[in-house]
């Protein structure tokens, strides 16, 4: 079975060609994907418009590109799957409506997928994870803690209530004068800095709701920063620094609540595990710090490589391979309309950050 995934939900255009013949485990024949950091760059953020403008311009070629370095023609392709939400509504009609025009003229069979579906299930591409298993989605645009059953089976124990982790990374970053993306900038800068310098907030820590809260520890940084403005190289590493030790000790203490939870709900799991996805993930004090708490706990911690937690299109081609295997049957994929919000666990809260449109709590 090769499934061409197709991905378009944010900044970067992808294409991927996957395949599995149920005996042996996976294979990524291909994974192509174009970041369009540089087009962002100069507004300090992701611009909607532009994204989708730039999907235009690169996808065809993408996945051409794909296709090529499976090695494997469209005829050799047995169905087409395509993010159709959670994202940017732009974006999405690019990737969907090409996947779409794809499926038609081949005659193969079309999957629409879940954006977070396929962050959730890539730990059973990279690592045969069997389920349950918990998963800590960590981006630019969700923070949730999503106990995963099986293929179209989740149920979300815990989520932002404002702010995606991501999002206060990125903003952090502008605050402070570093350049998109601020994931990475942040990290590079607290290497040089003293994480003892500033007594940012650690939101929510203690509370029994298992949930995440990013906003006061934003607001706090910005008034530190415009206390001691103009800002030296040497402020921006200790800010930096500061604020990422707040962020690790805050994600340990809030993880470990699922863990807890986990252990009790699940006892005949004999080896629970913690999947970590995201961009976020790739952060490397976050992983150190959740992988002291995971062995503390009695899990097993993966984190799948940098380029399989960012957004990709392998991702998704493997969740559609999932959907196919699992029997699901699938609702008329080419009168699927793209969805900005998507939640997996469709019974849920709807709390600012879970994939649901509501209030806040």
């Amino acid at each position: 079975m090769r499934v061409l995934g197709i991905e378009t939900s944010c900044d970067e255009t992808a294409a991927a060609v996957v395949a599995c013949d149920g005996r042996e485990s996976p294979e990524i024949l291909s994974n192509v994907v174009l970041s369009q950091i540089d087009e962002h760059a100069a507004f300090g953020g992701v611009v909607p418009e532009i994204a989708a403008r730039a999907h235009v311009e690169a996808l065809d070629g993408v996945i051409e590109a794909a296709l090529a370095d499976a090695g494997v023609s469209l005829d050799r392709i047995d169905a087409v799957a395509a993010t159709a939400g959670p994202g940017l509504v732009g974006g999405l009609i690019v990737g969907l409506m090409t996947a779409k025009a794809i499926a038609a003229a081949s005659g193969k069979p079309l999957i629409a997928v879940n954006h977070l579906e396929g962050h959730a299930l890539t730990g059973r591409l990279t690592d045969g994870l069997a389920f349950p298993y918990l998963l800590l989605l960590v981006s630019g645009g969700h923070t949730q803690i999503v106990l995963v059953r099986g293929v179209g089976d989740y149920e979300r124990w815990a989520t932002t209530i404002d702010d995606a982790l991501g999002e206060a990374f990125d903003k952090t970053a502008k605050l402070i004068g570093l350049p998109y993306p601020g994931g990475p900038n942040v990290e590079k800068a607290a290497r040089d800095g003293d994480p003892r310098r500033f007594a940012f907030p650690r939101p929510l820590k203690g509370e029994a709701r298992p949930d995440f809260s990013f906003s006061g520890l934003k607001t706090a940084v910005r008034q530190a920063a415009s206390a001691i403005a103009p800002l030296s190289d040497k402020d921006v590493a200790d800010i930096s620094a500061s604020f990422q030790a707040a962020i690790a000790e805050t994600l340990v203490d809030r993880v470990s609540r699922s863990l807890e939870r986990f252990h009790r709900e699940q006892p005949a799991v004999a080896e629970p595990v913690l999947v970590v996805a995201g961009g976020v993930a790739a952060n490397r004090a976050i992983r150190t710090a959740l992988e002291t708490t995971c062995k503390r706990h009695g899990f097993r911690f993966v984190a799948p490589p940098q380029v399989l937690c960012t957004d990709n299109a392998a991702m998704i081609a493997w969740a559609g391979i999932e959907h196919i295997r699992a029997g699901i049957e699938e609702p008329d994929a080419m009168t699927t309309a793209p969805r900005s919000r998507w939640p997996l666990d469709t019974s849920s809260i709807p709390l600012i950050g879970s994939g649901r449109r509501g209030a806040k709590a």
